[in-house]
């Protein structure tokens, strides 16, 4: 929508846009209107990083211990695989998994972590669904008949992706190590 002045603006008014006209050229300049949010709900900003943080540290030793099921046999429920796809797959997840809540080269074991579970869900849950339908669900709570059992790695799939762009957190290795390494370059 334009108002009599050639600015353009939403209906809900997230973004405004101007619009200069010259006879050779037209110009669009934009720019973001922030969404104001009550102050009482900003005040839980400064415990985000250290949430996260304590996050990827329980998801991460939740991974780490499915990987310990594949390749050790630990912690009950299956014991260990002699499939070589499995056992590089559990290596991924016990390796990776300490990796990452550990917070040590985060970025880079959450990819290989994230791209692993997506594997695992498409060449493992989709492919062994019994039925056409059980393909696109993977909520396990539904039946054989209705799901493929994946929850877990499309879970995994995608908070690992989330921690490929968000990094480690100010409680991990990472971040000791560029704080050692910010301090020696300024001395």
């Amino acid at each position: 929508m334009k108002n009599w002045l050639g600015q353009s603006f939403s209906a809900f008014g997230f973004c405004h846009s101007f619009v200069i006209r010259h006879s050779s050229f037209v110009i669009f300049l934009t720019r973001k209107i922030d969404i104001v949010q009550p102050d009482r709900m900003n005040a839980l900003n400064k415990f985000a990083d250290p949430f996260y943080c304590i996050t990827r540290l329980i998801v991460g030793l939740m991974f780490a211990s499915h990987g310990g099921q594949i390749v050790l046999g630990m912690f009950g429920g299956m014991p260990g695989s002699d499939k070589p796809m499995m056992q590089v797959g559990g290596w991924i997840q016990l390796v990776g998994g300490l990796l990452i809540a550990f917070g040590l080269l985060t970025r880079l074991a959450a990819f290989i972590c994230s791209g692993e579970m997506a594997v695992a869900y498409f060449m493992i849950h989709v492919a062994n669904a019994s039925t056409p339908m059980a393909k696109f669900f993977p909520i396990s709570s539904a039946g054989p008949q209705v799901s493929n059992k994946g929850e877990l790695a499309i879970f995994y799939c995608w908070f690992f992706l989330f921690v490929v762009f968000y990094g480690a957190g100010c409680w991990s290795i990472d971040a000791l190590m560029s704080k050692g390494k910010a301090a020696a370059a300024t001395s």
